[in-house]
C-alpha cells in the first residue's frame, strides 16, 4: 500500500516570500572591470614573459652586433640611429605572435567560454583585450627602441665619417655623424606605434579565424609576402612592385630609421604608417562583428 502524496501547505493569502539579500557588494560591470581582468590574464601568463623578453633580446642583441661594425668602418651613409632597425625587424614577430595568442589561446583551452559568461557583452571583451594589449607592447617597444636609439648615439654619434657629400648631408653635421629631431621620433615613437599596430592587427586575425598557427601564418604572409612577391615581379609591372616594397611592412620601419629601400632618404614613414592604421581599423571592425554574430 503507497503512501498517500504530501501537498505543501497552502500560502495564506498576502503571504510573500522572504527577498534574499547578499552581503556582499553588487555593481554593474563595466570596461574598468574588463581591463583588470585582462591585464590580470595578460601579465600572470608566462608566455607573455617570455614573448617580450624574447624581443627585448632580439632588438637590442641584434643592434648591438650591427652597430661595431658601422662604428669600425665610419659608414657616413648609415643614419645614428639607423642600427636599431635591424633588430626590430625580428622583433616584431615576436609582438605578432603574442598579439595572436592573446585571443587564440583562450579559443584552444576553451577559457573564452568562462570569459564570455562572465562578460556577455562581447565587445567589452575585445575592447579591453585590445587596449590593454596594444599599450603594453606600445610601452614595451617604445623602451626597447629607446634602448638601442641611445646606445647607437652613444657609439656613433660626434663621429667623423670619410663619406660625407650632399646626398648623406640628412645623417651628418659637419662632417659628423647626428640625428635630428626627427629621426629621433620616427625610431623610437614612430618604430614602436608601427609594431604595437601591427601585433593590434595580428589580433584582429586571431579573433577572426580563432586559430594559433593559422593566424600567426597569415600575419607572417602580411608582413613578408608582399615584399617576396616584389622581388619577382616582371618589368612590366614597375609601378604594381614599387608600391608593394613601398607599403611592405620592412619598408615601412626602415623608411621610420630614414633607410628606404626604395626612393630618397627623406622618407618618414608616414604614409604606411597612416595605412596600417585604417587597415588595422578595418580588421577590428571586422573582428567585432564576427565576435558578436557567431557561437563560440
Amino acid at each position: 500500500m503507497t503512501a498517500p502524496a504530501q501537498f505543501p501547505p497552502s500560502v495564506p493569502y498576502g503571504y510573500q516570500q522572504p527577498q534574499f539579500t547578499s552581503q556582499l557588494p553588487i555593481e554593474d560591470a563595466t570596461l574598468g572591470h574588463a581591463l583588470r581582468s585582462e591585464w590580470t590574464k595578460i601579465r600572470t601568463v608566462r608566455s607573455t614573459v617570455w614573448t617580450l623578453c624574447v624581443m627585448l633580446a632580439l632588438v637590442i642583441g641584434i643592434n648591438l652586433l650591427v652597430v661595431v661594425p658601422i662604428n669600425d668602418h665610419n659608414d657616413g651613409s648609415v643614419p645614428v640611429l639607423g642600427p636599431g632597425l635591424f633588430g626590430l625587424i625580428f622583433g616584431q614577430l615576436a609582438i605578432i605572435t603574442l598579439g595572436v595568442l592573446v585571443i587564440t589561446s583562450e579559443y584552444g583551452t576553451g577559457m573564452i567560454r568562462t570569459t564570455l559568461t562572465s562578460c556577455p557583452q562581447r565587445s567589452r571583451v575585445l575592447a579591453a583585450k585590445a587596449i590593454v594589449f596594444f599599450l603594453l607592447t606600445f610601452t614595451i617597444t617604445t623602451v626597447a627602441c629607446t634602448m638601442t636609439a641611445l646606445i647607437n648615439w652613444s657609439v656613433l654619434s660626434g663621429k667623423s665619417v670619410d663619406r660625407y657629400d650632399d646626398g648623406y648631408a640628412e645623417f651628418t653635421r659637419n662632417g659628423h655623424l647626428a640625428a635630428s629631431g626627427g629621426q629621433w621620433l620616427g625610431a623610437t615613437l614612430g618604430a614602436a606605434l608601427y609594431v604595437a599596430l601591427l601585433g593590434l592587427l595580428a589580433l584582429a586575425v586571431g579573433t577572426l579565424l580563432r586559430h594559433s598557427a593559422g593566424a600567426i601564418t597569415a600575419m607572417l604572409g602580411v608582413v613578408m609576402l608582399p615584399l617576396m612577391l616584389a622581388i619577382f615581379l616582371p618589368s612590366s609591372l614597375q609601378s604594381v612592385r614599387d608600391n608593394m616594397i613601398r607599403y611592405s611592412a620592412p619598408n615601412a620601419l626602415a623608411s621610420l630609421y630614414r633607410l628606404p629601400m626604395i626612393g630618397d632618404a627623406d622618407q618618414n614613414g608616414l604614409p604606411q604608417l597612416f595605412t596600417l592604421l585604417a587597415v588595422t581599423a578595418v580588421a577590428l571592425t571586422g573582428a567585432f562583428v564576427a565576435l558578436n554574430s557567431r557561437d563560440v
